[in-house]
């Protein structure tokens, strides 16, 4: 039996069996999980399966914190046992509903289902685009053909992302995605440059991803109200004409616009904030409070913003600043290696400090820093200072989905030394503030205790 296979059985089994799971999900680095009910789930023997970092409960939801790429084997593996489709379980959103009563939450939830969908190409292009701007910047490419397909191929994800994010919000709000793509398409497409509305011409993608989650969301509000209300002898008909019609309109003249408004705020909210004179007290502010907003879940409600400031000015300056805080984690860690005693510890240390460096922290925070108390802090002040020093220098990154070390390569070919000198900054000021901050050493049975899983199996 593969690892893999042996962890997810272990799960179903600690779940209360499939019968009481409802859905499993994955995004990067956690298997999300709805169950039907939480008494049957014997928390303490699956937070001791080997491979489960942490488990988390946020919503109604069981967050059970795997790792990068040990994660998506097992939700494969699962999905299998307990014959549901990963997230395609009918039941996910009245659970969902029934257990997550606060609307912040709930829109927080609906925020994380239609972008991390998007995350895997997000990441492939954003890569793509970075080895081909490096490869142009150098000549290391004397095929121009060649440079113009790998610029189709990571450019393709940022063209369409409009249509894929319409097609996830009206799948998450209960309607039929391609009439959410319709929608986002009727935003983006070139021909409205031709419409005139008031005598002002309009204006192509006006108000991007904020316009595209406004008008699929009532798209698929109006697609259930007429369905419910038309007769079923011309409902398959008059369903979908109707929606695109009233929705279309409606896009045109009242939601378009609105989203362009707030598009313009956030943009130059975040500007004015980052690239101002206050500039760097909000990178300090930002990249030091940015792991307890990634713990408790806020900080997807970012994503769109990132998305925004993409599509708006070609770059989010605000993931350079935030992805300090994985690299203070990482100052923090090499700081309680050198000054532990217990060699459990300086074993975990060892197994997750390159997956660190390369940007997936939970093994760092939830094996080494958080338990340990002091040095979770001490992480967060070296993330700051590192924050504070790229919204100095306001760099930019052309993509999201990574961080550490490898989102330099889509960070704009200007600033990425200013990018890895940030890095570097929040690695040296979290080693210092939590050398200087200390620690209580905990002896290896205590470590043994509190950590039952392996980075290195």
């Amino acid at each position: 039996m593969s690892r893999e296979k042996d962890i997810a059985e272990s799960i179903i089994r600690e779940l209360g069996g499939k019968e009481n799971i409802i859905s499993i999900t994955n995004c990067m680095t956690r298997l999300r999980v709805l169950v039907k009910d939480y008494d049957k789930i014997n928390m303490e023997s699956l937070r001791k399966i080997d491979g489960v970092i942490k488990v988390n409960e946020e919503g109604g939801e069981l967050q059970v914190i795997l790792g990068p790429g040990l994660v998506s084997k097992v939700a494969g593996e699962a999905s299998k046992k307990i014959g549901v489709k990963l997230g395609d379980a009918k039941e996910i959103k009245a659970a969902i509903s029934e257990k997550n009563r606060t609307p912040f939450k709930l829109l927080l939830r609906r925020i994380a289902s239609i972008f991390i969908p998007l995350i895997p190409g997000l990441i492939g292009g954003g890569l793509i685009l970075g080895i081909t701007n490096v490869a142009t910047k150098f000549n290391w490419v004397a095929d121009k053909n060649l440079l113009a397909m790998l610029s189709l191929f990571g450019n393709t994800i940022f063209t369409y992302m409009g249509i894929m994010i319409g097609m996830n919000t009206a799948k998450e709000f209960g309607g039929s995605p391609t009439l959410g793509g319709i929608l986002a398409g009727i935003i983006y497409n070139p021909a409205l440059a031709d419409i005139k509305i008031g005598g002002s011409a309009l204006v192509v993608g006006r108000g991007g991803i904020i316009s595209v989650l406004i008008a699929a969301a009532f798209a698929s509000w109006l697609e259930k109200n007429i369905r419910k209300r038309m007769p079923n002898s011309i409902e398959l008909l008059a369903t979908p004409l109707l929606t695109i019609l009233i929705a279309g309109f409606a896009t045109l003249y009242v939601l378009q616009p609105l989203g362009g408004y707030i598009a313009d705020a956030i943009g130059k909210a975040v500007t004015v904030a980052i690239a101002g004179k206050a500039g760097v007290f909000t990178g300090f502010i930002l990249a030091g409070t940015f792991l307890p907003l990634v713990m408790t879940g806020l900080h997807q409600g970012l994503t769109p913003i990132h998305m925004q400031l993409i599509q708006s000015t070609g770059v989010t300056i605000l993931l350079p600043i935030l992805a300090m805080a994985g690299a203070g984690q990482v100052g923090a860690a090499i700081a309680v290696y050198v000054k532990t005693k217990s060699k459990q510890l300086k074993k975990i240390i060892e197994g997750s400090i390159l997956v660190g460096i390369l940007g997936i922290g939970e093994p760092l925070i939830y094996g080494v820093t958080l338990p340990l108390g002091r040095p979770f802090i001490g992480a967060c002040i070296g993330a700051a200072f590192g924050g504070a020093f790229e919204a100095l220098k306001v760099v930019g990154a052309r993509g999201l989905g990574i961080s550490g070390i490898p989102l330099a390569a889509i960070i704009e070919p200007n600033k990425i030394i200013y990018y890895i000198i940030g890095l570097i900054i929040s690695y040296i000021a979290g080693f210092i503030a939590t050398f200087l901050l200390g620690f209580e050493d905990p002896a290896d049975e205590e470590v043994k205790d509190t950590q039952p899983f392996s980075f290195n199996a």
